[in-house]
């Protein structure tokens, strides 16, 4: 089939790989989409397609592919391209990938992009006429290419392997081993599996591609190959492959894998939402330009014109961009980090969450192999949910939350995490996150049940069984170890409320099990503010006019320094809240920029619009008090809100 594939490329073809296993409903859309003209179809093929072009016939009234055994003789044929006015504009292949809308796209990679990548890695990889290529992918998946055309162009030797040796780890080991392999491309799905394996002292280059490579792995690998090398390739199809890579030190003792630089021909941008060029370090979504580059999608122009944008940078009007839905940033040495899918960033009650800095922190437990983290649930009720292949421990959630715990915020440890014998995988040989199973109550982190007691307990309970949708909660039981937050906590404060029961915020951060959470209820004592001291017509304040902090006069004395008009200009003095806390605390752990400060620039056509627009604005921050409030911590004995 090989053979074959190239005689379609000198021929003046593109080929379109189908993979037999597919369902005929999928094979028949693709030859539908395609219209290939000929098939080249071995016994398994033919056998597959049969069905397809059966739908294609009835939907058409004709069938034009004609089928071909890959290992027949054509009675005539030309090697040279330059009677068939080929050029690397040509079209090479089209590959289908998945689609957001549930139909596959194909996308179309011409002759440059393979002819740029290939000879880019003969030269990168020390690639020759004495190297030993391993064909570990299937013909269905672009990896392929970089096997198969790398061989082709440099002389080399390709190993087509059997099924089994791609399903037994152990034996595709021995077989690299056994045929002194020197370029292996592997995902690192199935590299995971080779780290039991007994070292290699040949000069093996392995490349890890398809999805990200964790430090932890590559420090497991490298023992195996202590003459060999690892390199991390990252890319998409629609960039012929992979755009960049990174060449691991033999003495890497990292906690970050990079995904490297642009490849010849390439270029590697960061931008931000408006497409301009991120700072060093500052995150961006990666779009990758060049000569790799895809033509598009096949009979997808809107889906193209999306995704397939006009380079800016590139000094041709005619140069493409590819925007990857990935995000990355630069580290000091100009190299990328992946730091994944923009998709993968989710919102939580305001807050935006990288689930891959959750992920990396659970696979850095000791117990923990493997781990991925989703969302379930929407608005308030949208919630954290990991996933980890790990040692059984009957304690597992319990003790990887105190570990996040002590590492995250609050509001990114996740809810509540599942213990899998072995992570969904689909047949790219990546996640397949819609086959996680819900969690079910094992997943949250619980103590040994025990019946609340006394009325106030039962309703404390049944008031969290019903914001957390549990089926009981324990009077042993954590609020926030069972996934709650404090947009919940102020709906179970509202609905003890009108249960008769008074409790302040603060004494839930500060006991959070139900049972000591209920002990620090006074029921007899009202839920009313105290009044404030300050008026109008003060004219000095002191400590006893703030009774919701506690600060010396030498505390107060300074504040109304720091405010502008002084005391005239203060209204009210009391402590941070706890989830202002949080925000100061994080506003003083970065060493550059605010985490929370997000700034947004405004235009207007006219000056009567911007003048609208200030006048709204005044109006609600006249309405808010929050809006007029400064948060003081410098020099100050506890941090104050004025």
């Amino acid at each position: 089939m090989i053979v074959a594939l190239l005689a379609v490329l000198k021929a003046g073809g593109a080929y379109v790989p189908l993979d037999p296993s597919y369902p005929a409903e999928r094979l028949a859309y693709i030859l539908e989409d395609a219209i290939p003209a000929i098939a080249l179809v071995d016994t398994i093929g033919r056998t597959a397609l049969s069905e397809a072009n059966e739908y294609l016939q009835n939907q058409k009234g004709d069938a034009s592919m004609t089928m071909i055994n890959p290992n027949d003789q054509l009675s005539s044929s030309t090697v040279n391209p330059e009677a068939l006015e080929l050029t690397s504009r040509h079209l090479a292949y089209i590959v289908y990938t998945s689609g957001s809308t549930g139909r596959p796209k194909g996308v179309m990679i011409e002759h440059r992009g393979v002819v740029n990548y290939s000879l880019s890695r003969i030269e990168d990889y020390d690639i020759n006429s004495n190297s030993q290529v391993l064909q570990f992918s299937s013909l269905n998946f672009d990896l392929s290419v970089m096997e198969m055309f790398t061989t082709f162009f440099s002389g080399a030797s390709l190993h087509l392997l059997e099924d089994r040796l791609r399903l037994d780890r152990k034996e595709l080991w021995e077989y690299i081993e056994r045929h002194t392999i020197t370029l292996a491309m592997l995902p690192p799905a199935i590299l995971r599996e080779c780290k039991s394996c007994t070292p290699l002292y040949t000069g093996l280059t392995l490349i890890s591609t398809g999805e990200e490579l964790p430090a932890s792995l590559v420090r497991a690998l490298q023992p195996l190959i202590p003459n060999g090398r690892i390199i991390n390739e990252y890319g998409a199809t629609e960039v012929t492959v992979n755009g960049t890579n990174w060449k691991c030190p033999r003495d890497f003792s990292g906690d970050i894998v990079p995904v490297g630089r642009p490849m010849a021909n390439n270029t590697a941008y960061l931008l931000d939402r408006n497409r301009q060029p991120v700072p060093m370090g500052a995150v961006g979504e990666i779009y990758i330009g060049g000569v790799g580059v895809a033509r598009g999608y096949l009979n997808r122009p809107e889906l193209t014109s999306k995704v397939f944008l006009s380079d800016p940078f590139a000094g041709d009007k005619d140069a493409k961009m590819y925007k990857t839905g990935d995000l990355g940033r630069y580290l000091h040495d100009g190299n990328i980090v992946h730091l994944g899918r923009n998709d993968h960033q989710v919102k939580i009650r305001g807050f935006r969450i990288e689930l891959g800095e959750i992920e990396a922190l659970l696979v850095k437990h000791p117990l923990v192999d493997k781990a991925t983290v989703i969302t379930i649930g929407d608005g308030s009720d949208k919630k954290l949910v990991g996933y980890v292949v790990a040692k059984p421990d009957d304690n597992l959630v319990n003790t990887l939350r105190a570990h996040l715990t002590s590492c995250l915020p609050e509001y990114m440890v996740p809810a509540a995490i599942v213990r899998l014998e072995s992570l969904p995988i689909n047949a790219n040989g990546k996640l397949d996150r819609k086959a996680l199973p819900a969690p079910s109550s094992d997943a949250y982190a619980r103590q040994g049940y025990e019946t609340p007691q006394g009325e106030t307990e039962i309703t404390m309970a049944r008031i969290w069984a019903e914001l957390l949708h549990l089926d009981r909660v324990s009077r042993n039981d954590n609020f926030f170890a069972l996934g709650g937050h404090s947009l919940l906590a102020i709906q179970m404060i509202e609905r003890l409320r009108r249960a008769g029961h008074c409790l302040a915020i603060s004494t839930l951060f500060k006991t959070p099990t139900l049972s000591t959470l209920v002990e620090a209820l006074d029921v007899h004592k009202a839920c009313d503010a105290p009044t404030n001291l300050i008026t109008l017509d003060t004219v000095s304040i002191t400590p006893e006019m703030l009774p919701l902090i506690s600060l010396s006069q030498t505390d107060i004395d300074y504040i109304v320094q720091c405010v502008t008009g002084g005391v005239s200009n203060i209204q009210d003095i009391y402590a941070l809240s706890p989830l202002q806390e949080g925000i100061l605390f994080h506003h003083l752990l970065a060493t550059e920029g605010d985490p929370y400060l997000l700034i947004n620039l405004m235009a207007f056509d006219t000056r009567e619009l911007l003048d609208k627009y200030l006048e709204a604005m005044q109006m609600v921050v006249n309405r808010h008090d929050v809006m007029r409030t400064a948060i003081l911590s410098e020099n100050l004995s506890t941090p104050a809100q004025v």
